[in-house]
């Protein structure tokens, strides 16, 4: 779209909520400078942008986006993102040639571009079964961070990557998650829960304004059903909600979505997932990830959005909650192994880690084969295993971060499964990147909103729903509620043991507690069972010893021994093997060079 002097040009993706309110404060301020050709939230921003120049109009707004501005006078390009990284936007040069978009799959449609991977970011993906920003696959392509902006002249865009600028940042979570410290929010408990419960019932409200058929996702969890909960209250009809479960009962929240829909008076709709489901879905990740994706949680939500998509065009979702709100139980617990680690001698964890590790040994207590594996009492046992073990690398953990790094990484040694590479720097692994607060629970759920939440979570979602044509927002993730959020001391967020309890206590004026008290599920699919019964053939094509030698990006040997210790049922081997397996699916679909 062109502005009214015809100075800019952009192209953007998203949506900006309070577009409107943007609209009056340009028309009282700027009455000469207002000619509106319609109605539509790219007009408004264009507008913001010649009245107010681009920063400003950056912080006006509240959404999520990725546009490219032109200003024909300047001869300059600005590239911007949202402030939580809802919104894709990759850049970069290649051959000479500086190339933007919000796929890569866009790019890589150029002459020039280069389709050559990048090892050292190879071993990120099995770290953490994401990329991390400002990485991508592909050597010379980066993701744009969260809240930041790029300015690339006509001069700059003649050199190489490395010359490129850096962004700039307009909003910074960091400075959020330190102003919120230092300025807390001075109200008694209850005073913040009224406060948080209008904050929340405003960005609901503004992100239910759509022209299309809306909806939400279910999951009958804390988050998903305080966001429909707030819908309801505000909507004069029933509200659409979705929900999948899975045939496997240890799997299935289905039917806790249920109970919470019915209470609520919404229109309820449910969509049971088999492993067949999971085997046509599996084809298209490749394509719709864009570039390597490994949250296995990827192949029910797409179902999800899909069935959504036959019914609604928008659907909200309660993303963002977990982070911003404690919902995670390694907040409460990793704070607590860490100080019994602190508080114990070298020489005893020393000895505890070699203890475990000797009474067992990888591929030792092998579950039982028959009925009981699939027992709740078969699988727990499954699991515990291999907390157990992982336990052992954690008590010779020197740090906090060092712990936690190590807790949520899925191969802890990804340079020895990469060929040739050199794992790189990321805030995760660099405790001086952390952001500053009072408490290690408070900088556990900081870090994970500046990774895990926009790396992970939002690239799920966005694509997952994006391959379906359905428009997802996230009231949450509206950074005046992140805001506020980081205002709110710990134990408006865990208390008593008891996570996101700000968040509940708004929850229970909708729903009773017994509705949605139970223990934390997720969105979870029997996946390590599937790779041994039906994905086992695709599993064992992809993971072939002379395929892997020839393509050279693994070795063989670690991803052959993690292949075979899950089939044999003596490990669950999923988590690690899910990674490789979608580089593997991903290669197979995108010619690359080495």
């Amino acid at each position: 779209m062109e502005s009214v002097s015809g100075r800019h040009i952009i192209v953007f993706n998203g949506e900006i909520y309070n577009h409107t309110d943007i609209r009056r404060q340009l028309e009282i301020r700027f009455p000469n400078a207002c000619s509106w050709r319609g109605h539509s939230d790219t007009e408004t921003l264009l507008a913001a942008i010649e009245c107010w120049g681009l920063e400003k109009a950056l912080q006006a707004a509240v959404g999520m986006f990725a546009f490219a501005l032109w200003n024909q006078e300047a001869r300059t390009l600005y590239l911007a993102r949202d402030r939580m990284g809802e919104k894709p936007l990759y850049y970069g040069m290649q051959n000479g040639v500086f190339l933007f978009g919000s796929e890569l799959k866009a790019l890589a449609t150029h002459p020039a571009f280069e389709r050559d991977i990048d090892r050292d970011t190879l071993t990120l993906l099995l770290r953490h079964n994401y990329i991390p920003s400002p990485r991508s696959i592909y050597r010379g392509v980066r993701k744009l961070p969260a809240g930041t902006y790029i300015r690339i002249t006509l001069s700059t865009a003649r050199q190489d990557t490395g010359a490129l600028p850096e962004p700039q940042r307009y909003w910074s979570l960091r400075k959020v998650v330190t102003d919120g410290c230092i300025h807390p929010f001075d109200g008694n408990p209850n005073e913040a829960v009224d406060a948080l419960h209008d904050m929340l019932l405003q960005a609901v409200r503004q992100q239910m304004v759509a022209d299309v058929p809306l909806g939400a996702f279910l999951s009958g969890g804390i988050d998903s059903s305080t966001i429909v909960a707030l819908m309801q209250a505000q909507s004069e009809r029933p509200v659409r909600t979705f929900t999948i479960g899975f045939r496997d009962p240890l799997y299935n929240e289905a039917k806790h979505a249920a109970v919470v829909a019915k209470h609520l008076g919404t229109e309820h709709i449910e969509m049971s997932v088999s492993a067949g489901d999971a085997l046509e879905v599996i084809s298209r990740l490749p394509a719709l990830f864009d570039e390597p994706f490994a949250d296995h949680s990827q192949i029910p939500t797409f179902l999800v959005a899909k069935m959504a998509r036959q019914y609604v065009t928008v659907a909200l979702s309660g993303d963002g909650g977990d982070e911003i709100f404690g919902g995670y139980r390694h907040y409460r617990q990793t704070p607590r192994f860490w100080q019994a680690i602190a508080h114990t001698p070298t020489p005893f964890c020393q000895l505890g880690a070699y203890a475990i590790r000797v009474l067992l040994p990888p591929g030792s207590g092998r579950v039982p084969d028959g009925a009981f594996r699939q027992t709740r009492l078969g699988h727990g046992w499954s699991k515990a295993k291999a907390k157990i073990r992982k336990l052992a690398s954690l008590m010779e953990c020197q740090s906090p971060e060092q712990l936690y790094c190590r807790q949520i990484s899925r191969w802890l040694n990804p340079e020895a499964v990469v060929r040739g590479s050199s794992e790189p720097l990321t805030v995760l692994a660099d405790p001086a990147s952390w952001p500053d607060a009072p408490n290690f629970a408070s900088r556990l759920m900081a870090v994970d909103a500046l990774s895990y939440l926009p790396e992970d979570i939002l690239v799920k979602v966005d694509r997952a729903a994006m391959g379906v044509s359905l428009e997802t927002r996230t009231p949450f993730l509206d950074h005046r509620v992140v805001e506020f959020a980081w205002r709110l001391p710990l134990s408006m967020k865990i208390r008593n043991r008891q996570q996101k309890w700000g968040l509940r206590q708004i929850l229970y004026k909708y729903v009773p507690k017994k509705f949605v008290e139970r223990p934390k599920m997720g969105f979870q699919m029997p996946l390590a069972a599937w790779l041994r019964g039906p994905l086992r053939d695709w599993a064992e094509a992809l993971l072939d010893e002379r395929r892997l030698q020839r393509e050279g990006f693994f070795d063989p040997q670690p991803v052959r021994q993690k292949w075979n210790e899950h089939l044999s049922g003596r490990e669950q081997r999923d988590g690690n093997l899910w990674s490789v397996l979608m580089f593997q699916a991903w290669l197979e679909q995108n010619r690359c060079s080495r």
